[in-house]
């Protein structure tokens, strides 16, 4: 582990800053139809769960990063198998992140701009970041936390001063009754994006008062679901929820929509510096837990010197992952968070607590 200290609000804000990333996007949970913003709350219910399970593994190991820890409690060789398990997960998600924000500006503004070429720029950025360490990257995120968060409030604003909301769009509430929308929350939206959060583990360590690790990352992921949650009423309510089902981008579309007075439009842009800001945290934290796992498992005394060579893979697999925007989204929702995530944000972390919990009660039998 390098050796830096963030406090318990540069964690706060990188969680927050983390959450809304991409999540923000994407028509989140609109498989629950005008219901989405309560499936994301179910979601966050589940999310928070997760993240008390790591929380537990934290305190039980708290100067050991999860790399370390796992080969502890599972034995070095299921430990490390574990732990390159994870390093290629959080690789894969950068990537999958790189991808995304690649669309988006192609979409938007560079339509005639190769792929690699946006996310190489990105990918260049984050290296740099991650090249002057944790410390660097939270006292950033801390900068442009404030920004984002007064684009958000200028943006609601001029949603509802432009008239753009219909609330009848978001009735009738629990069409179907509660259990559609409780499926979406409990297999879609506590993974994507709440049980992301497990990618912290590797920054806990580094928290100069452990203690607030808990309340800490509680805090953060019940103020980025309400957000999110709020997000998507506003998209269904401008948009109707067929428009956001179909739309890439349904915030994007929202925005677009707004128009005050005659004069005031074409907001596309302070959404895209929002977007910009997200995605980057969001990849340079997942990118940063690869490296943290590579330094601890290959045994690098400077984690940083692992940035280059696994920005590069990040980059080559964000370009490769699929061959079309529509493939890369099917390819997130059908194999990794209905397949993979369960497995490696749920069953996994309660797995090594339940171990966890039976080593260290042995441990302590034997020190009485």
């Amino acid at each position: 582990m390098e050796k830096a200290k963030i406090s318990a609000y540069q964690l706060f804000v990188l969680i927050m800053i983390f959450e809304l990333g991409s999540a923000i996007l994407v028509p989140l949970a609109i498989g629950a139809k005008q219901d989405a913003w309560l499936a994301i709350l179910f979601g966050l219910a589940g999310g928070l769960f997760l993240f008390w399970v790591q929380y537990r593994l934290f305190r039980y190991y708290p100067n050991s990063p999860p790399a370390e820890y796992m080969q502890k409690i599972l034995g070095k060789f299921l430990g490390s198998i574990l732990g390159y398990m994870y390093i290629l997960l959080f690789i894969y998600l950068a990537a999958r992140v790189l991808r995304d924000f690649g669309e988006m500006l192609l979409t938007f503004a560079y339509v005639e701009t190769p792929l690699f070429i946006v996310n190489a720029l990105l990918i260049l950025v984050v290296i740099y970041a991650l090249r002057k360490g944790i410390e660097v990257l939270a006292r950033t995120g801390e900068m442009f936390f404030i920004l984002m968060y007064v684009l958000a409030i200028v943006g609601f604003a001029l949603i509802v001063f432009s008239g753009l909301i219909d609330v009848n769009n978001l009735k009738p509430v629990l069409e179907a009754g509660i259990m559609p929308v409780l499926k979406v929350g409990l297999t879609e939206t506590v993974f994507f994006p709440f049980g992301e959060a497990i990618v912290f583990s590797t920054l806990l360590p580094y928290l100069n008062h452990p203690m607030k690790a808990k309340m800490t990352g509680f805090f953060a992921l019940t103020l980025s679901g309400i957000n999110l949650a709020i997000v998507m009423a506003i998209n269904i309510s401008v948009l109707g929820v067929d428009l956001t089902a179909r739309s890439q981008f349904p915030l994007l579309s929202t925005v677009q929509s707004i128009q005050v007075a005659e004069f005031l439009e074409r907001l596309d842009v302070f959404f895209m510096m929002a977007m910009v800001i997200g995605i980057f945290f969001k990849a340079s934290v997942y990118l940063y837990g690869a490296v943290a796992g590579a330094a601890v498992l290959f045994k690098i005394k400077d984690p940083t010197k692992t940035v280059y060579p696994l920005g590069l893979v990040t980059l080559f697999i964000s370009v490769t992952i699929a061959s079309s925007y529509s493939e890369h989204l099917l390819e997130g929702l059908n194999f990794m968070l209905h397949r993979v995530f369960p497995i490696i944000m749920a069953i996994i972390p309660i797995g090594l607590l339940v171990l966890a919990f039976f080593k260290n009660r042995k441990k302590k039998e034997d020190h009485t």
